[in-house]
């Protein structure tokens, strides 16, 4: 587990006794787990995945719009609308939450910070944690502004276009069932419930 990250530790009642791996490559692992809980003494099993934590950016213009990338997303067979987001590669980058949503802004939507910009965090959430330990780390930037050389999306992905939406009609796409990116969908929840959409 150590090598995708030490975000979920052992703590406040729960001990692993054991972990044996089931299936590993360079992007997951599946481990089968014993562990007990504060509820439960005996020891019992799991299967957990393991992965690594990601960065979803929601990038806000001087505008006041969010700009959201459409991207094939080949599990689900389907070119959805969602925020930047990417996987941290580097643990030991001393800032690396905000050093990853930056560099997936750049990469993804072509955009970066405008001088005398701000990156404010918005917490993490877990995706799916009946199954996994991946965590999501949420961040809004704003202003951001064009960046030169444009979007350098990654080899393995397909990002078709890059598009600013006001906040309204971002909420009428989440409402509509357009967005269902569970990144997008969690990073506008916390923005509302901290009272960024106004």
């Amino acid at each position: 587990m150590t090598r995708f990250h030490r975000f979920i530790q052992d703590r406040d009642g729960w001990r692993t006794e054991g972990s044996e791996t089931l299936f590993a490559n360079p992007h997951i692992e599946v481990h089968k787990v014993t562990v007990t809980s504060p509820t439960r003494a005996e020891p019992f099993h799991w299967t957990v995945t393991h992965r690594k934590g990601a960065v979803v950016v929601a990038p806000m213009t001087e505008a006041g719009k969010f700009l959201l990338v459409r991207q094939e997303r080949v599990p689900i067979r389907a070119t959805i609308w969602e925020f930047p987001a990417g996987q941290i590669d580097d643990n030991e980058e001393p800032d690396v939450i905000r050093v990853t949503g930056l560099r997936e802004l750049r990469e993804e939507a072509g955009y970066e910070l405008a001088a005398g910009g701000e990156v404010i965090s918005l917490g993490h959430f877990f995706p799916s944690a009946g199954f996994t330990d991946e965590h999501s780390h949420l961040l809004l930037a704003r202003p951001v502004v064009p960046a030169a050389g444009g979007m350098r999306p990654d080899a393995a992905e397909a990002i078709t276009e890059c598009r600013a939406f006001s906040a309204g009609e971002l909420r009428e796409m989440i409402a509509s069932g357009e967005v269902r990116d569970a990144n997008t969908l969690a990073a506008f929840a916390r923005m509302t419930a901290m009272g960024v959409l106004g």
